[in-house]
């Protein structure tokens, strides 16, 4: 994607290093051991300062009771560093756009990416400006939480971490966030020449692998593919009179953006569980026992692509209201590894004009402007969020924008729910197609102003009882006629019209159903029955009128195929298997293969693998960790949301994103809340020794859930260790 941009390839040339000495004496060098780049002395006795307690209960799950926010914090990073330091480091490393010095030349565009969006000047800027002295305690105590776990283990620190600051966590968060609504996907539409009114991207070039793709930081790409499920259910549609909320992010398993479980809890009044990503001192959703939120992606237009007339004399000018501008220009410098400890200084320009980052490709010059490009405040938003008792609270903090997308669905211990299609919407001129070039010469064509909160789609309270959020249009998030109407809504705005699988199913069930309890509510959750207008189910009809006489076998099976994904059903491998590349495909925008030409590699498979063309669905769809080895029901756009890449050299998918983790929240009628939760695979992410690698797999593969102790009483009953980090004996400590 960028690496065109950065010509790394020309900077990478041992030429001119060979002038500075025998390739002998540069091998030498870059193999030598280094020394250690730190003092770890400081970085633990700073730790030491927090007063917390991580208590694990008997699934390893960190429950971190501390004073104050910034000690839970604290105690947050470092139990999280416990089961998955290597992620956090690398997180860390991108939030300061030094990747590449650690993994090579594939990092660079990243790190490119880094520069060219200004993260290092919006933190330096408004680091202490914008943020709150609260949020800037809780930033730099997760750093120290890093630090004292690092300065513990010095032999698994790469060069350069050291020491991690709250302006580092603060960074991670503003470079992270426009790729939620697919600023990655816009880059590269517009250097292939995708983006309406561009000349074609040059033949045969595929893009270079990037960190974009290995390391989604969001889920950009990843939405595209999979979603999310969100619903909430008020007393008025419920059997008992209980609130209900489900919270169900699909993400990958494993990686920046795979969710961690954790219960935090101070005495300040912090008290929330749910999940975080590496490098997250807060909790992005979850519940507490006021209230809680579940986020899915969203997809708005929120990204302006201008295509700028450069002057043929100077490239460092361009044309606006008639005249010349001058291109603000300043140099990056990009350490890239070369290999062992050898780094290599790469200089590339980043240029701006006054619509945003501006970047030259084949095509021409083009400059970007993109919702959340000038703040910092994401963090701020999500810790207030965290910290809100009530739905005013909660909203206060949500008017904030500092978040530019995503959808939210909400509820409480009052009986409360609510839908926000939340955006950052810019205030655009009127009559333009806005998804395609816009012009960069006129001034008037640049939105200086944001679309106040209460101008998205939203819903609050409504009749029916029940709100959907399964990455679909906002229009159809509840029942007819109680949703936000399209008319209401500019069409400049890009909201999106789709209504993908999940959502249909969700729809129809909740509808059907206006006495909901427990077990209903998680018989919708496990739903693995596909829509007979759903994508997958053309597309499998598309395949079956596409085969010859030679696929009469596989033509009938997938006839007598019932749309359900279900773990013995004997018709999804087939179906599945043929329709999912190309939704897939298509999705992404990635080139995809015809329903015949899917079907034939679909049945090539089986056959070869299975010696049968209807295994049993459970046989092909597999949840492998370590020496676990689960058949799985669910597939992908099924509200149960299994998803594999690719077939493993045995046939087999294996599993590796979709239901993550899973959290079913209720407050009874009188308020009370119980939690029950599962992830995939368990908390101890990296480490194959740890009994909690995957002792949570078999409770996901059969669907079922565990409950998270809310109250100290209920800990202590379910704990497996307590311990100061730093101290991990496992004394018995006391669960405040």
């Amino acid at each position: 994607m960028i690496g065109r941009t950065l010509r790394l390839a020309r900077a990478l040339r041992l030429a001119g290093w060979l002038a500075l000495g025998s390739l002998a004496g540069v091998l030498v060098f870059a193999y030598l051991p280094r020394p250690r780049d730190f003092d770890p002395a400081p970085l633990v006795a700073r730790g030491e300062r927090y007063h917390v307690r991580i208590h694990r209960d008997r699934w390893g799950i960190p429950h971190v009771y501390g004073r104050t926010d910034a000690d839970v914090a604290y105690g947050l990073a470092f139990a999280h560093c416990e089961d998955d330091f290597e992620t956090i480091a690398e997180v860390l490393l991108v939030s300061r756009g030094r990747l590449a010095e650690w993994r090579g030349r594939e990092a660079a565009p990243a790190d490119y990416l880094f520069h060219l969006m200004g993260i290092p000047e919006r933190v330096r800027r408004g680091y202490r400006t914008e943020l709150s002295r609260a949020t800037r305690e809780i930033a730099e105590a997760y750093a120290d939480g890093v630090n004292h776990f690092a300065a513990l283990h010095p032999e698994r620190v790469p060069r350069g971490l050291l020491p991690a600051t709250g302006a580092d966590v603060v960074a991670g968060f503003a470079f992270r966030t426009p790729f939620f609504y697919g600023l990655d996907r816009t880059l590269r539409d517009l250097y292939e020449g995708r983006l309406r009114g561009a000349p074609p991207g040059p033949a045969a070039a595929p893009l270079p692998p990037t960190p974009l793709a290995r390391f989604p930081f969001t889920t950009g790409e990843v939405a595209a593919r999979m979603g999310s499920n969100a619903i909430a259910v008020s007393p008025r549609r419920s059997a008992d009179g209980a609130t209900r909320l489900l919270v169900n992010s699909h993400q990958p398993w494993t990686g920046p953006v795979a969710w961690y479980e954790a219960r935090l809890r101070s005495d300040e009044g912090w008290d929330m569980t749910g999940g975080v990503f590496p490098g997250s001192p807060v909790i992005l959703h979850g519940v507490g026992p006021q209230l809680g939120w579940a986020s899915t992606v969203n997809r708005p237009d929120l990204v302006d692509v201008y295509r700028l007339e450069i002057d043929p004399h100077d490239p460092g000018r361009y044309r606006l209201d008639g005249r010349f501008e001058r291109l603000a220009r300043r140099e990056a410098v990009i350490r890239v590894r070369l290999f062992g400890h050898l780094t290599i200084p790469v200089r590339r320009e980043v240029l701006r004009s006054v619509h945003g980052p501006v970047i030259r490709t084949e095509q021409g010059t083009f400059a970007l402007r993109f919702a959340g490009m000038e703040g910092i405040r994401q963090l701020e938003q999500f810790y207030r969020m965290n910290r809100a008792t009530t739905f005013e609270g909660w909203r206060r903090a949500m008017r904030m924008l500092a978040l530019p997308s995503l959808n939210f669905v909400y509820a409480d211990r009052t009986g409360r729910i609510a839908y926000f299609y939340n955006g950052r919407f810019p205030e655009r001129r009127p009559g333009l197609d806005w998804s395609g070039l816009i012009p960069g010469d006129r001034s008037d064509l640049v939105p200086e102003r944001t679309l106040p909160f209460d101008a998205v789609p939203q819903v609050v309270d409504p009749p029916s009882g029940y709100l959907v959020s399964a990455n679909h249009t906002p229009f159809r998030a509840t029942a007819p006629g109680e949703a936000p109407r399209p008319d209401d809504f500019a069409s400049e705005l890009g909201i999106e019209t789709r209504l993908t699988n999940r959502a249909r199913r969700a729809l129809a069930l909740l509808a059907a159903d206006e006495a909901i309890d427990d077990a209903d509510f998680r018989r919708i959750k496990f739903d693995k029955r596909y829509d007979p207008e759903s994508g997958v189910v053309r597309l499998v009809e598309e395949a079956a009128a596409a085969s010859g006489p030679e696929l009469a076998e596989e033509r009938e099976l997938l006839r007598r195929w019932r749309r359900t994904a279900e773990v013995d059903d004997r018709e999804a491998p087939l179906a599945i298997l043929t329709a999912a590349p190309i939704l897939f495909a298509r999705r992404t925008g990635d080139p995809a293969p015809g329903p015949r030409e899917s079907l034939l590699a679909a049945s090539r498979l089986l056959r070869e693998h299975f010696g049968r063309l209807d295994p049993r669905w459970g046989e092909v769809n597999r949840l492998r960790r370590g020496s676990v080895d689960l058949p799985l029901g669910g597939g992908p756009d099924t509200l149960r949301a299994i998803e594999a890449t690719r077939p493993g050299p045995d046939g087999r998918l294996v599993a590796e994103r979709g239901d993550s983790l899973i959290l079913f929240a209720t407050w009874d009628a009188s308020g009370r809340l119980a939690v029950e939760a599962v992830h995939p695979f368990g908390s101890a992410t990296l480490d194959p020794r740890s009994p909690h690698y995957a002792d949570q797999a078999p409770l996901f593969a059969e669907e079922r859930t565990r409950p998270v102790p809310m109250h100290p009483a209920e800990l202590r009953a379910r704990r497996e260790r307590s311990y100061r980090p730093g101290r991990q004996g496992g004394e018995a400590g006391s669960a405040r």
